[in-house]
């Protein structure tokens, strides 16, 4: 039996023609651009001999694979993450009513076999039968409907901004919200109703928060009893120590004082059965130790190896698989934190403040490109027409002193304990921005926290004056960036502050909500116009990097995804 995923593809033509125009979401819309980018043609063939060759043999392997991780999850519930150490693991736990093709960008289907709608608001989704959790629980349309209000029925720290983080942008919460209801109509059918057209719904659902988990575990379990103490979240015993899917592995154990998460093989599991027995995600946070241990045997892969080893791993007889770039660096500035910062002239010196190319050219792999604005060239909405601003010390100086800020002082944030696809070391991120802001005569107050020990949440909390963050696309969609980025009163640009944030809400809005693909295109072009002019310019967009993934020889049948979504369950490990 091949993987149900890939198994999925050669549905996927005839599943498209149920969708209506009116509900077309923007990963459909851009695959076309993106194809040659993502890998499409080849997937196919790769996802099929990887379900062909090793089925068998996969299934009897009793091999452990053990993966070095930049740092600690954040959570066992991906509906509370918005981190890829998090997602990396329960990506393998869980799955979501619609999939991502291997190594691509685009919907196959996964929990739901397929799903249809006539006016873009009430969406039928079929359920895909024979399907257990891994407590024993049936997958069914009831089961599917009591995510969706879960999902929906938060306390005040699951609706705060760093709770839910990706249901508060994607729906929202209370007499806003995208989601309507959730009806069982037949067994296997859910009858999911949404409140307006958009462009983003059904295909949002195939984020990793979006999994569909058991029902019986998150009730016994108290799945949403999230608390808020202080600045930090407390979750439940279900997201520490009782996470239920339905996918190839489950929950074995966290070991917080070793550093380490193992999940086993679901030998129960309804396609076909994992590489390997088990995977340990070993949390080794400084990128050199995790190379030094790969070298030394004693992990199998890593992610976001340094681009200046990419050749001596590979010398040395490991295998660096390059995906395609599909994410962003940026510097986002907010004024909630930093009133300084709602002058358009210190917000247009610091841009011009930074040799972006030098930086692209010396600390990024070929392939990477500086950005001009919030997402890249392969999703529709991109508006080639914008121009990036020039590195310009002298031009820097001058717009500080009509600001009357001449001696500007700043904080700049930068995470530790972390490596991300756009920012493989965030330390020499930090290093060359603070060189070329002190060039220009601005002060830099360096502060660095643990990625998952105080810097996102402060960062998205509204907390941090200016600091680094970025993307990887979830799926093909302008408004997965923009709106992950700018969406809401408590976004973490702090745009509130500025005269134009409703303007800009009404914008991202309408995009979202407009029908016909060839307007909504050009609306995201507009708002990315306005987005990087001179009187908005809300955030500084760096790069777009072509991360990598880097296992040992002895590695076969991982595919690496652009969205950084890999399945390891593919995974095989020679002698």
């Amino acid at each position: 039996m091949k993987n149900p995923k890939v198994r999925a593809l050669a549905t996927m033509a005839a599943l498209a023609l149920v969708l209506t125009s009116c509900a077309q979401s923007d990963r459909d819309t851009g695959s076309e651009s993106g194809d040659d980018n993502t890998g499409g043609t080849s997937t196919e063939d790769g996802g099929d001999s990887t379900g062909d060759g090793d089925g068998d043999a996969a299934g009897n392997s009793d091999a452990t694979f053990i993966f070095g991780a930049a740092g600690a999850p954040t959570t066992f519930d991906p509906f509370y993450a918005s981190d890829g150490e998090t997602f990396r693991i329960t990506r393998q736990i869980f799955q979501n009513l619609i999939g991502i093709e291997p190594g691509g960008s685009d919907a196959v289907p996964e929990l739901a076999t397929e799903w249809s709608s006539e006016d873009g608001l009430v969406w039928d989704f079929k359920i895909q039968e024979g399907v257990k959790f891994h407590d024993g629980t049936d997958l069914n349309a009831e089961a599917v409907c009591y995510n969706f209000e879960r999902w929906a029925d938060q306390n005040e720290a699951g609706m705060a901004p760093s709770g839910a983080y990706y249901y508060g942008n994607d729906f929202g919460f209370g007499e806003d919200s995208l989601y309507e209801s959730c009806e069982a109509t037949e067994e296997y059918n859910a009858r999911v109703t949404v409140t307006r057209v958009t462009g983003k719904f059904p295909m949002v659902l195939s984020q990793s928060s979006y999994a569909i988990q058991s029902p019986t575990a998150m009730e016994e379990y108290n799945a949403n009893d999230i608390k808020l103490e202080g600045d930090a979240f407390v979750f439940p015993e279900y997201a520490q120590e009782h996470p239920t899917g339905t996918g190839p592995f489950k929950f074995a154990s966290y070991d917080n004082a070793g550093g380490t998460v193992t999940i086993t093989r679901n030998d129960d599991y309804w396609g076909d059965p994992a590489g390997v027995k088990e995977i340990v995600f070993k949390i080794i946070p400084d990128e050199n130790a995790r190379r030094q241990e790969l070298e030394a045997g004693t992990i199998h892969g890593y992610d976001l190896p340094n681009p200046v080893d990419w050749q001596a791993l590979e010398d040395a007889g490991n295998q660096v698989l390059i995906r395609d770039p599909f994410n962003i660096l940026y510097l986002a500035l907010n004024p909630v934190a930093d009133p300084q910062l709602k002058d358009p002239l210190v917000r247009q010196a610091l841009y011009h403040a930074l040799n972006r190319e030098q930086f692209v050219s010396t600390q990024l792999p070929e392939g990477a490109e500086v950005a001009t604005q919030f997402m890249p060239n392969t999703v529709s909405g991109y508006d080639e027409s914008i121009e990036a601003y020039e590195y310009d010390v002298e031009k820097a100086k001058s717009l500080l002193e009509q600001a009357g800020k001449s001696d500007l002082t700043i904080e700049l944030w930068y995470p530790s304990e972390v490596s991300r696809p756009y920012m493989p070391d965030p330390q020499r991120v930090f290093d060359a921005v603070k060189t070329d802001w002190e060039a220009a005569g601005i002060t830099v107050e360096p502060v660095t926290k643990p990625w998952a020990g105080g810097y996102l949440d402060d960062a998205q909390a509204g907390r941090a004056a200016s600091f680094f963050l970025g993307w990887t696309g979830d799926l093909n969609s302008a408004d997965n960036f923009l709106c992950a980025f700018f969406c809401g009163d408590d976004n973490q640009f702090g745009t509130v502050e500025y005269d134009f944030h409703d303007e800009l809400q009404d914008a991202i809005a309408a995009a979202d909500a407009e029908a016909d693909e060839a307007t909504r295109e050009q609306l995201y072009k507009d708002l990315n116009s306005k987005i990087m002019s001179p009187e908005w310019l809300i955030g500084l967009p760096i790069s777009h990097s072509p991360p990598a993934i880097v296992v040992g020889a002895n590695v076969e049948g991982l595919i690496p995804s652009p969205l950084t979504a890999e399945d390891f369950s593919t995974i095989t490990i020679t002698e």
